[in-house]
């Protein structure tokens, strides 16, 4: 069974989709699917599908959902399948299971990403950037986009975009050690734009602004993000900013860009030029 969170919700077997259009089916799916293979308790789909109000018939309510995606699961297996639906959709004590033997993308996503956070911490800086481009390229818009989020989801759907920023700083680090910050002051830009408060974007792109001789809209970068903490947080720049800051100012020959062969992918003999370096 192939299923997919990053994104639109796909779930199917054999290229037959067992997502059903109803949305609280759908929400019950997608919160088997999330934690494929483990138990999903009763009363967290319950919480999911009703949260602090349940209907007295919830129980059963949630029983007919059960039994409508295993009649989703059936006509998708076909008459002559070795496993049923109950196979795939396993009740278990206190709750349910699904069993999906086929790829997730969360799974490969966290995989990838947990890969090339180690290849740049380790310095094997092309590695890094070639796993989590891989990484994040699984990503086809918010996860869950098209299923209604309960409590339980949006704590999943939060974490999962949690870590795909993380993944992606990470990704830019990495090419910003590659030499690439020309090419990157596109997607900076709008990151900056989406995330006014998100310093380590911010950094990111003051730093690419300034390798592409532009060091006084690197500093004007640093005064549009100060005003807003400021004026959201009443908090001035982390120390780390403000050194960054300093650094432009001075026009620190650490900021330069990396050296050829840094570009190549060794190991840099010196410390990474990067905004969490300075």
């Amino acid at each position: 069974m192939e299923v997919r969170v990053l994104g639109p919700l796909v779930a199917q077997l054999d290229h037959t989709s067992v997502v059903p259009s109803a949305a609280k089916p759908r929400q019950v799916l997608a919160l088997l699917a999330l934690h494929a293979g483990q138990v999903v308790t009763v009363s967290t789909l319950l919480d999911e599908l009703w949260g602090d109000a349940p209907p007295r018939t919830a129980p059963a309510t949630l029983q007919t959902y059960i039994r409508q995606l295993r009649r989703r699961l059936a006509t998708a297996l076909g008459p002559t399948a070795v496993r049923g639906p109950k196979d795939v959709l396993c009740t278990r004590y206190g709750g349910y299971a699904l069993d999906v033997a086929g790829p997730c993308d969360a799974t490969e996503f966290q995989r990838l990403s947990a890969a090339g956070q180690t290849a740049l911490r380790e310095g094997s800086v092309r590695e890094a950037s070639v796993l989590l481009h891989q990484a994040l390229a699984l990503w086809r818009g918010p996860a869950l986009a098209d299923v209604q989020i309960g409590r339980a989801l949006e704590v999943e759907t939060v974490r999962l975009e949690e870590t795909r920023l993380g993944a992606l700083d990470a990704r830019i680090e990495a090419d910003m050690r590659l030499g690439r910050h020309t090419a990157l002051l596109g997607e900076l830009t709008a990151l900056a734009a989406q995330h006014p408060l998100h310093e380590t974007v911010h950094a990111q792109l003051m730093l690419a602004l300034y390798r592409c001789g532009r060091p006084s809209h690197a500093l004007g970068i640093y005064q549009r993000l100060r005003q807003c903490l400021i004026r959201e947080l009443a908090l001035e720049p982390s120390t780390r900013l403000q050194r960054l800051h300093q650094a432009i100012l001075r026009a620190d020959p650490v900021l330069e860009s990396p050296e050829p062969a840094v570009s190549e992918g060794a190991a840099p003999r010196l410390r990474p030029l990067t905004p969490a370096s300075v």
